[in-house]
């Protein structure tokens, strides 16, 4: 059996645990049938002794087996990591969405994604990342009750992703933290509005104005000063023509969407200003979780 699942970048500035789109960097598993359980992690997190157990992995998908099998049986799991762990580009989300696949074809029961979609609910309350991975492209999502209803557009092969990825963690909870409890008016406003306008922008593929739409008053300045490097990330991008740059998730990872044509060069200059740092251009993916018994 395979998985493969794509990483995320959530909130996309003014859209707060509402907006997400996938892009084309893949966590994969490979599962074979087993006497004893085995596993085996390369890549992100194999030197990392929690992350080599898999144990969210693995505790999702035992009780979604059992669950749907009626019986415990053991795998061998080959885990291939290409996803940065603890960056801000869904690798928690990722790893959900493929221990809840992997149950399902494991048990042999067929599934469509929004029933996988509503199982990762149960786990990750906040559907910005969990809905991407699950169907890939650019997602808009709310919650309702133990559901997620969420709305898909493809995205364009002319675009693409340049992110940068901090030599440093901003754990989602700690970020949260530096984030108030009541907001003012103005700064709800401000970014509820934006939120709506960037959603009908992805919709009708108008890109030159996604600028002003990913401008943000609820979350992402507060977090982006918990590492201030980020402020000069986003000002050199757009400078050098990201068509939008924004906070991936609660960061600390920079996602810029850009022309193809611009790609290379903004890579380019990312990399020079910020030798530390990494940076990945990456396709936009519309796949979603994919799975192969």
């Amino acid at each position: 059996m395979f998985v493969s699942v794509p990483a995320t970048s959530a909130n996309l500035g003014p859209g707060f645990d509402t907006l997400g789109l996938a892009v084309d960097l893949r966590n994969e598993i490979i599962i074979k049938p087993s006497k004893f359980l085995s596993i085996s992690t390369h890549g992100e997190g194999a030197d990392n002794p929690k992350i080599k157990k898999n144990t969210l992995f693995l505790n999702i998908f035992n009780e979604n087996y059992q669950r749907l099998a009626k019986r415990h049986d053991d795998f061998r799991f080959e885990f291939y990591n290409r996803i940065p762990i603890s960056r801000g580009l869904g690798s928690s989300s990722a790893v959900i969405v493929a221990a809840l696949s992997a149950a399902y074809t494991a048990a042999g029961v067929r599934y469509n994604k929004r029933e996988i979609l509503n199982q990762a609910l149960k786990y990750e309350p906040h559907p910005d990342n969990i809905t991407p991975a699950v169907m890939g492209g650019f997602n808009v999502a709310c919650v309702e009750g133990d559901k997620v209803y969420s709305k898909k557009r493809r995205l364009p092969d002319y675009l693409k992703a340049v992110v940068v990825v901090p030599n440093r963690t901003i754990s989602t909870a700690r970020s949260r933290t530096v984030l108030p409890k009541v907001y003012k008016k103005e700064e709800t406003v401000y970014s509820l509005s934006r939120a709506a306008y960037m959603t009908a922008l992805f919709m009708s593929e108008s890109w030159d104005l996604l600028r002003i739409a990913s401008k943000d008053k609820l979350h992402q300045v507060r977090r982006m000063k918990m590492m201030p490097e980020l402020f000069e990330v986003q000002k050199t991008a757009l400078k050098h023509g990201a068509i939008m740059s924004t906070l991936s998730g609660s960061g600390s990872t920079f996602f810029n969407l850009v022309y193809e044509k611009d790609a290379q060069r903004i890579h380019n200059v990312l990399q020079s200003r910020f030798p530390q740092f990494r940076v990945f251009t990456l396709n936009l993916d519309n796949h979603g979780v994919m799975t192969r018994a």
